[in-house]
């Protein structure tokens, strides 16, 4: 065993998947940039809002005023040059800690494929990308001026640390389709497709029972299959076509930004390397890149063997807690779904529709006196539709009312909240214990106690 994985670390193959990767990350984070810029978003989520909702243990990030413009254009700017290769480690670096920051300024935010990505750029630091096929390299040819000194070969487990992280995000996917509100009751594709009745040519099939069970075993098929169809040559190119269909179909239905076309692209590094020596050939054309520095000479990349040992270990270490770290709510009681502890960073995709309605009751125990808040008055239509079925929301919002009725003279202020759940169809029921006061509950990885119990199973994963 230890001679077989010693065997395979010690493996090398062509370093053309790994650059078109690259290139197609870096385009797709420019635009992705460009798109919030351009549809008023920073403003909007970043900059308007005056209170943010912040991740646990990551109080301390703030937003930027204005200057969270600067932010974006340099979370842009890097990302042009990691597809360009330029100063490649020193700009993925980059990327991953301003479009990190981002993500973490408003937990409002949050979306499973901004985590994705922050995931992806901080692997890509520890990955030779940027080796082949860049602008990095044709700097160290004309230094060095022979072109036999780059090397085109590059250690198999850095394309292949890819494709395992691709096929945890798809099959932990799938996994967490399999309950009884996806399968049996066809949940909540029986809500969100009939509304989509107006899409050409398959609208008028969204109200038929029939298709919300058949998208929702196939969407549950689809995520635990593709991986390995991918994987194996003879159905790879029906695996990319599958992963065309499901994602163009799924941008079309959904307002889910550019996800698909990031999972899109990301598949292609399933693909043998002569695939993407063809697609850097015909790059090269376009852009008159030196041609000696694409022959194949078959010699390996020279990788500091101190720095690739540490590149192994941090790798092994982020796909060991990305297999680890979304089974975390096994060590919560109560409905995953209602409670929401362990649910987020764990590739749970578009799984349910919950929607509340929070109501805070201001106490001053040394008047008796009371009054309700009127949420609009802090906090962004936006945020308070995502605080109302969140208890984490709930639980920072009211220390927040706490701390700001506290300074406008209250003494001893309590905060109580009367919350409305709905979850997947479901009627609305009380949510948050109405008799504890939030003002002295603190945040942490424990279990809310204060969240009353769902009165209902969904059973599976």
């Amino acid at each position: 065993m230890k001679s077989k994985l010693s065997s395979y670390l010690n493996e090398y193959t062509e370093a053309a998947p790994l650059a078109v990767f690259r290139i197609l990350f870096g385009l797709m984070m420019v635009i992705s940039m460009v798109r919030f810029w351009m549809n008023g978003w920073i403003e909007k989520l970043y900059i308007h809002p005056d209170f943010h909702f912040k991740f646990y243990g990551f109080e301390w990030v703030q937003s930027l005023g204005v200057y969270t413009y600067v932010l974006f254009f340099i979370c842009g700017l890097s990302a042009l040059f990691v597809a360009v290769g330029f100063k490649y480690r020193w700009s993925v670096s980059i990327f991953f800690l301003s479009f990190t920051y981002i993500e973490l300024i408003d937990k409002t935010t949050y979306l499973n494929h901004y985590y994705f990505i922050s995931v992806l750029a901080f692997l890509l630091i520890f990955l030779p990308a940027g080796a082949y096929f860049s602008v990095d390299a044709v700097r160290a040819y004309k230094k060095q001026g022979d072109p036999s000194m780059s090397g085109d070969l590059i250690p198999k487990w850095t394309i292949d640390s890819l494709k395992v992280l691709l096929s945890v995000v798809y099959i932990y996917a799938g996994l967490a389709k399999l309950n009884s509100d996806w399968l049996i009751e066809a949940l909540p594709l029986k809500i969100w497709l009939p509304s989509k009745f107006d899409t050409p040519l398959i609208g008028s099939m969204f109200g038929q029972p029939w298709i919300h069970y058949l998208f929702s075993w196939f969407g549950a098929a689809y995520d635990l299959c593709i991986p390995f169809l991918l994987l194996y040559k003879r159905t790879r190119i029906f695996a990319f076509v599958l992963v065309v269909v499901f994602h163009v179909l799924t941008r079309v239905l959904f307002p889910i930004g550019m996800f698909p076309y990031i999972m899109i692209v990301s598949a292609l590094i399933f693909f043998d390397a002569g695939f993407h020596k063809r697609i850097v050939l015909f790059l090269s054309s376009l852009f008159r890149y030196p041609l000696e520095l694409l022959e194949s000479n078959k010699k390996k990349q020279l990788i500091n063997l101190g720095k690739q040992r540490i590149a192994l270990f941090v790798t092994a270490a982020l796909l060991f807690f990305q297999l680890v770290f979304p089974w975390r709510y096994l060590l919560y009681p109560g409905e995953l779904f209602w409670t929401e502890e362990g649910y987020r960073f764990s590739w749970r995709v578009m799984l349910m529709e919950k929607s509340g309605y929070a109501q805070f009751k201001i106490v001053d125990p040394e008047t008796g006196k009371r009054f309700y808040v009127d949420n609009s008055d802090f906090l962004t239509p936006f945020q308070e539709k995502q605080m109302s079925f969140q208890p984490d929301f709930i639980l920072e919002y009211a220390h927040y009312l706490c701390n700001h009725f506290t300074k406008k003279g209250h003494r001893r202020v309590e905060v109580y909240a009367e919350v409305q759940v709905a979850l997947n169809g479901r009627l609305s029921r009380a949510y948050i214990d109405p008799n504890v006061n939030l003002a002295k509950e603190k945040e942490s990885i424990r279990h809310k106690n204060w969240i009353l119990p769902f009165d209902d199973a969904i059973k599976g994963l």
